[in-house]
């Protein structure tokens, strides 16, 4: 047996045992590679810088399942440390079923981090069904759709919802979902009431997002981890995202140099072959 008919028959296991090691060495090693920050991210980043402390409140509406946590939660915990952090207040909500305990999950976490205070800081709302009707509710008046937080006080006891009415008082939306939700954010808070909506998005999806970005329906675009990852580079807190990404690249790097071997080893094996068929 040749070098080549070696590599051709090569325990797979090796392979797999070398890619669970790339993919799980930058979690605990960050590997430091380069993040460049693209402009849709830059604008939703900008639209947050520009809300002023102790002001109105963004609306910030975690859609996603347990599937696509990996992607979208690292963007939403971005978005609150990034928020919180400059003294901007959140109000935290979700449209999926499923999603009520992960967007506990992120707001609860990142506002141990920074010391905020519920109720001064942010509010959580919970879950409400409806979709559509719920975000076109917020427009009319949010305590038509949320009377009371998620834990049963009503909105007008909650010190920082003051004010708050409508859209008219929420200078940003952001929604995060890796279905048709933020198209639905889109259609029923952008187009009737100029609501100022952004998206963080899963990867496969992210293109269909795109024109709406170029139209100006989106105030900024987040896609896929690559996205969370960039939105952790603008506030310079790396975390989940960018050690994502440090492990998705050194699977794609592994994966190219599996690929040009394995075609070295086929066309190496099948030249011999030839060779030997020719002197036979």
């Amino acid at each position: 047996m040749n070098k080549y008919e070696r590599m051709m028959n090569f325990d797979r296991r090796w392979i797999f045992l070398v890619i669970a090691i790339a993919v799980v060495i930058p979690f605990f090693a960050p590997l430091g590679l380069p993040i460049v920050v693209t402009p849709p991210v830059q604008r939703l980043h900008d639209a947050v810088e520009a809300i002023p402390p102790n002001d109105q409140p963004v609306l910030l509406s975690l859609d996603y399942a347990p599937a696509t946590v990996p992607e979208l939660e690292p963007m939403a915990l971005a978005i609150l440390r990034h928020s919180l952090q400059r003294d901007v207040n959140v109000v935290v909500m979700t449209l999926h079923p499923a999603g009520y305990g992960l967007a506990e999950r992120a707001v609860t976490q990142v506002a141990e981090e920074t010391g905020s205070t519920y109720g001064e800081d942010y509010c959580f709302l919970g879950f409400q069904p409806g979709i559509s009707a719920v975000i076109l509710g917020l427009g009319v008046n949010i305590r038509n759709v949320f009377p009371e937080d998620a834990y049963g006080t009503p909105l007008n006891q909650i010190p920082m919802m003051d004010g708050i009415r409508n859209y008219d008082d929420i200078p940003l939306a952001v929604t995060m979902a890796g279905s048709g939700i933020a198209e639905a954010w889109i259609y029923y808070a952008n187009q009737p009431y100029g609501q100022d909506v952004a998206a963080g998005v899963t990867a496969v999806i992210a293109t269909d997002y795109y024109p709406y970005l170029s139209s100006g329906q989106l105030a900024g675009l987040l896609g896929g981890m690559r996205g969370a990852a960039e939105y952790e580079e603008t506030i310079q807190q790396h975390d989940k995202g960018v050690r994502g990404m440090d492990s998705q690249s050194s699977i794609h790097v592994l994966i190219i140099i599996l690929i040009v071997l394995g075609n070295i080893a086929y066309f190496g094996a099948s030249k011999r072959k030839r060779l030997a068929e020719r002197e036979a």
